[in-house]
Parts: C-alpha cells; sequence; structure tokens
C-alpha cells in the first residue's frame, strides 16, 4: 500500500514551494528528555531558514575547526491550510503531509546561540527533508515510526505514541502564537539515540506507519570535511567543552569522557552516568522525604561532629554566610564550576547561553546550585535574575565562595544564599564560566554533583549520600542526650562527668529514655 508522493528534488528538498518558515521543535520525545535527563512541562521552539533545505541524496559539510555535527532524525508536517487559533481537535486536518528530515545540529555553536539554534542549525544542507511526501489524511497521527540508520546500523527508533506533547497539540500551541500558512514545515523534535557524525558517515532517516505499509523512503544525507573555517573579526569561533561534548554524543560515556560513581543507592543503572544523565531531584532515593525530614531537623553542628566521629573532617564549605539570618538549606547538590578570566576564554565561554546560564537554567526542584568561585570575591558570581530564575525551577538554594551582585534585590527575591559577601562588579572581571555537573571545590572543600549539602548559621556541611542516614540518625540521638544533659545543668548539676556523661550518667540517661 502506499499513499505517498515523490515531489522530485530540488532547493527544498521533496517540498512543492519554499517553505515561508520551519519551526521546530526543542524537545518532545519522552525517551530523548530522559536521556537529557529533564522533562519540559510546555514545548518550546526555534526557527531554521528555509535556506537550510536539502534534498536526498545531498551533503552536508562539517566546517573545518568544528567537531560536533550531530544527526536528529525527525518527522516532519507541511501545513496545507493556513491555522490561525485552531483547536487542537481540528489541528491535524490543517496539515497536507507528512515526510522524514534530518534536523543537523553544529554543537560547536550551540553555545553562543543562547537557546536559538541561529547559527548551530541554520546552515546550508542543515535539514534535509524527503524524500516522499506522505498524505496525512491517509495516517494516523499517534502511530507514526521515525527512524534513522548511521552507515547501515539503526541509531534511532521510535514512534509518536512515545512524544510528550502529541503532533496535533504541536500545531494548535504554535497557531495560537502566529499563522500557520500553507507550505510552512514543523519539526516534530528527535528521539533517543542523536549523536555526533563524522566526515564519510551516510546518515538515513525513515518515517512510516508501520501498519499500513506507507512510507516517505530513506532520506540520505552523506557527510563532509569543509575547508572553510570561521573569522573570528565577524563574530564568536565555534567552542566546545565536556558540556557540549556529552550533549552532542548523547552521554557522557559515548563520548568518552570521565563519569560519576553509581549513586549509594546501588543501582546499577545508575552506573557509569554522568549526574547530567542522572540528576538526583528532590524526593529521590539518594535524599527521600524522609531523610529531608531528618536533616532538617538537626543542627549542623551535630551532624558535623558525628561526620568527625566517621573520619570525615574535610566536609565544611568555609567562607560563606547565609544571606538571610536562621537560613536553613537541605538538598542535594547541583554543581557549576569557573576558572580565572582570560580574556581570550572568555569571548569563547563567557558569552552566549554559557555554561553559567545552562546551570541555572537545569537547576531541578530541591536541588542547591554550588559554584566554585575559588574564593575569589572580587567580582560577582550570580545576580537577581539568575538568582529568580534558581527560586522560579524550585531550587532549594545557591552556595558561592565568591560574590553576589545586586545583593539588596537577590535578598528580596526569598532564596536561600550563601556567599562571600557583596560585589558590584560583572562576572567577567574575575571568572569564565566553564562547566556544570562536574567534581568541584568550594569553600575548601570538594563538592560531587548529588552530594547531600546541610546548611545552618553555623554554615554549610556536604554529606556524602552512603551515610547520610547513619548519620542523621545518630545525629538526632545525640541531640535527645544533649537536650537530656542541658536539663540537668539548668537544674544545678556540674558539668564535669556530665558533658560528656561518664558511666554513671550515661546509665541515669539510658533509664530515662528507657521511661
Amino acid at each position: 500500500m502506499s499513499n505517498s508522493t515523490d515531489a522530485g528534488t530540488d532547493a527544498f528538498g521533496s517540498l512543492p514551494t519554499r517553505p515561508g518558515k520551519i519551526i521546530a521543535i526543542h524537545l518532545s520525545y519522552a525517551s530523548r528528555a530522559d536521556q537529557r535527563g529533564r522533562r519540559p512541562d510546555a514545548p518550546s521552539y526555534f526557527l531554521k531558514p528555509s535556506s537550510s533545505l536539502a534534498a536526498s541524496g545531498d551533503e552536508i559539510e562539517r566546517p573545518a575547526g568544528t567537531e560536533l555535527l550531530a544527526f536528529e532524525g525527525e518527522i516532519a508536517l507541511v501545513i496545507g491550510t493556513a491555522a490561525k487559533r485552531v483547536a487542537r481537535s481540528d489541528a491535524w486536518d490543517h496539515v497536507a503531509w507528512v515526510t522524514a528530515s534530518n534536523d543537523f545540529g553544529l554543537y560547536d555553536l550551540r553555545a553562543n546561540d543562547k537557546g536559538s539554534n541561529v547559527r548551530s542549525k541554520g546552515g546550508d544542507g542543515f535539514t534535509p527533508i524527503g524524500p516522499a511526501l506522505i498524505d496525512a489524511r491517509a495516517v494516523d497521527p499517534g502511530a507514526l515510526r521515525v527512524r534513522t540508520w548511521v552507515d547501515g546500523e539503526l541509531a534511532q527508533d521510535d514512534t509518536t505514541a512515545g512524544l510528550l506533547f502529541p503532533l496535533a497539540q504541536i500545531v494548535a500551541d504554535l497557531s495560537q502564537h502566529f499563522t500557520l500558512e500553507p507550505g510552512d514545515v514543523i519539526l516534530t523534535g528527535t528521539p533517543a539515540g542523536s549523536s555526533v557524525v563524522e566526515p564519510g558517515s551516510v546518515v538515513e532517516v525513515e518515517v512510516d506507519a508501520p501498519d499500513l505499509g506507507v512510507t516517505s523512503g530513506r532520506l540520505r544525507t552523506t557527510v563532509t570535511q569543509g575547508a572553510a573555517s570561521f573569522d573570528a573579526a565577524l563574530g564568536s569561533l565555534p567552542a566546545v567543552d565536556d558540556t557540549q561534548r556529552a550533549e552532542a554524543w548523547g552521554s557522557r560515556k559515548a563520548a568518552g569522557l570521565p563519569t560519576v560513581e553509581a549513586s549509594a543507592t546501588g543501582d546499577p543503572a545508575s552506573a557509569g552516568r554522568s549526574a547530567a544523565d542522572a540528576p538526583v531531584p528532590a524526593g529521590s532515593p539518594v535524599l527521600s522525604a524522609q531523610l529531608r525530614a531528618k536533616l532538617e531537623g538537626v543542627p549542623v553542628a551535630a551532624l558535623s561532629a558525628q561526620l568527625r566521629k566517621r573520619g570525615l573532617n574535610n566536609v565544611t564549605i568555609d567562607g560563606v554566610t547565609p544571606m538571610h539570618p536562621g537560613t536553613r538549606i537541605v538538598g542535594t547538590a547541583k554543581t557549576l564550576r569557573f576558572v580565572p578570566a582570560r580574556e581570550d576564554l572568555f569571548a569563547s565561554h563567557g558569552g552566549g547561553y554559557n555554561a553559567q546560564k545552562r546551570a541555572f537554567d537545569e537547576v531541578a526542584e530541591g536541588e542547591i546550585l554550588v559554584i566554585e568561585a575559588r574564593g575569589e570575591t572580587g567580582s560577582g558570581t550570580l545576580g537577581d535574575i539568575l538568582a529568580l530564575r534558581a527560586k522560579t525551577r524550585g531550587a532549594a538554594g545557591i552556595i558561592t565562595d565568591g560574590g553576589v551582585r545586586d545583593y539588596d534585590a537577590v535578598a528580596a527575591i526569598g532564596i536561600p544564599v550563601y556567599s562571600a559577601g557583596a560585589h558590584p562588579a560583572v562576572l567577567g572581571r574575575k571568572h569564565v564560566p566553564w562547566d556544570v555537573d562536574v567534581t568541584i571545590g568550594c569553600g575548601g572543600t570538594t563538592i560531587q554533583p548529588g552530594d547531600i549539602l546541610v546548611g545552618d548559621s553555623d554554615g554549610v556541611l556536604v554529606i556524602p549520600p552512603a551515610v547520610a542516614e547513619e548519620v542523621a540518625d545518630a545525629a538526632l540521638e545525640q541531640e535527645e542526650q544533649d537536650a537530656w544533659i542541658a536539663e540537668q545543668v539548668a537544674a544545678g548539676h556540674p558539668v564535669d562527668g556530665l558533658f560528656p556523661p561518664d558511666a554513671e550518667w550515661k546509665a541515669r540517661y539510658d533509664a530515662w529514655r528507657s521511661r
């Protein structure tokens, strides 16, 4: 059976006319969202130029000086009739055709695009489409499949049943913001499996309706090595870091990067995954609601004493004080690393959607964002806008061993902040935002993503997840004993032999407790 038509190949792939606009969605498949470690509450979009269109059989050039060209097999929708503020129930009636597409992206240019993807996904040939158009009337939008092969090996295989946002919802949502016109193209997102390809690789994408035998045919693209490089005098140059490598390849492991160890839960599925791949949100096994309640009920000083008994002495974040007196925080660490300011590195890593902005955009509910500023207090490390973003995301707090700009405004936002004090200067005076979700040093101690942090007026402690439950229980027991001792002192007993209790006083305490 075939309800598809090959519209031929020209400058616009298989499309009959040049589209007025190409709209692409950031995250739409559950498999991809889970791979990235974040699930959006609603779809978000970016635009691609029609000059990026290519046909099946065309080549895509990886520019000189770049390394992270990644494929994304996707289902493309072609609008047939204008849609403006259409209902979800009517949205599919405005789609004329369905076909295959490949939303190529150059991650070397991604950070400075600030999420717009103008340069990273707008290059010539970066949107192959086709080869055949499937009649949208002939298929069920909830039963389409997209598959991608790299050099003959299956890399992606998912169906529209795995979408976070059904195709009709995407069309209806876009139509409430602007009119979708005939010929417009919507790229509906990619499932898990997207990764980096090298010159010489052949990428093929196919969209079909398996139950009906309807197919777009295989959209074939060959990767070549370009000779032209970018001119630094005209704009920012390509730049990559480990975060971009992990995102482009699909995971830190796939990119050949060091990974964090499995968590204290003993879950083998978490072994070999980075903190970005496996975040530790509020309510996770590492920091359950029960453990959180215990840690919220015991002073940091008591926890410190228990850690010391277990040989853990270098677990305090020194030199930071709470912005609000009486502040108490409990959460898991999300880490952000700054390196010393260097003009050329700030030019490549400091602008655009840099590591600092990504960290504040990605911090999860119940996490505490911890910033390595090397104790350098000669500039701010965050300001009111970023503090507001962290609060909106549900972060449990922010800790930096550097300065805070807009100090009064940050204080008014109300999110708990521990810092080395106020400073009016911008980040670039002393720091370059470098990496997210890596092991860092803050206030003289080491913090890993997922470590448990507890802070009060005495300071902030880092508690390894493996001992957190044991330490919390012991500290609560010690607090009970200390409260009893305080009652004895208030009654007039001397502290000698009572604090700490000798055998006689310990027996009295045990007897009291048993009653």
